[in-house]
């Protein structure tokens, strides 16, 4: 894992993502907006999944 990895905020990722959700979905969010937080979006998820393995390598390591 390199330090980037180890100050990631999962909840923090994922309620950014929620938040993104309700945004995307609001009638007044622009398309340049709605863009701009995709783009945004799929970096989060990106960064969950990355993280998501990682825990889930240390536990296998754990486990065995």
């Amino acid at each position: 894992m390199n330090e980037k990895d180890t100050t990631f905020d999962y909840p923090k990722a994922v309620a950014e993502l929620e938040k993104i959700a309700v945004t995307v979905e609001d009638p007044k969010t622009s398309l340049d907006e709605i863009d701009a937080l995709m783009k945004r979006s799929k970096e989060l998820v990106a960064a969950c999944r990355e993280y998501l393995r990682s825990v889930r390598e240390t536990v296998e390591k754990v486990n065995q």
